[in-house]
């Protein structure tokens, strides 16, 4: 009787541990900026791999727009942080009012020739919609959180921590040499960046209003 209460416990046991090896193996891993790819203007993919352990801020760029004096405050701050590992990562994008027109040749020559940029341009992408970059359903995938929904102009803000985390948005009004970001920027190259708290549902409602996706835009 005895040999059976032990033998019944090591099957309990073996049964247990099986299935808690199951659970782990199938339980997906959580998707991080360095599953996603951009694509540079000889239209070779670049994996965002590639800056893995760096602070990322990823800004969809439009040469016509209205907010096109923030890309010498984009270079500015890719200069200031540079050594401490932050990289602008910019992204044209053509889906606001045209403002981005022009084939990828001419586009790559407004970035590197006419504006000197130091910091990487990739080929022109779509930032929402049905043609929206893979990248861009993921950083603004968040809709709890503070940096979800969709993008609704140029110059729209994602800072990504060297995990690979998107932990901060700034909307388009906010300028690259804003108190605000370069803040956020210094505190997420330190690690002492802390994310606010999820919304509840009324802060998510005002927060989409805000964004124009809501009723009361």
């Amino acid at each position: 009787m005895e040999f059976c209460r032990t033998l019944a416990k090591i099957l309990t046991i073996s049964c247990l541990l099986a299935l808690t090896a199951t659970v782990g193996l199938s339980a997906p891993a959580e998707k991080t900026v360095y599953d996603y790819s951009l694509v540079a203007f000889d239209r070779k993919e670049v994996p965002l791999s590639t800056y893995k352990g760096k602070v990322l801020l990823i800004v969809n760029l439009a040469s016509q727009s209205v907010f096109k004096d923030q890309i010498a405050l984009l270079e500015e701050l890719q200069k200031t942080y540079k050594d401490k590992g932050l990289v602008v990562l910019g992204v044209p994008c053509n889906d606001f009012g045209a403002q981005e027109p022009g084939t990828d040749a001419e586009i790559q020559k407004t970035y590197s020739s006419d504006f000197h940029l130091s910091f990487p341009v990739f080929a022109r992408a779509s930032v929402r919609g049905n043609e929206q970059a893979a990248l861009y359903g993921f950083l603004t995938s968040d809709k709890k959180g503070s940096t979800g929904g969709d993008v609704h102009w140029s110059y729209t803000k994602f800072v990504v921590d060297r995990s690979g985390k998107v932990v901060a948005r700034f909307e388009p009004h906010m300028a690259p040499n804003s108190p605000e970001l370069q803040v956020t920027i210094e505190q997420v190259l330190e690690g002492k960046f802390k994310a606010p708290a999820p919304k509840d549902a009324e802060e998510e409602n005002k927060a989409s209003r805000d964004r124009g996706e809501g009723p009361g835009r």
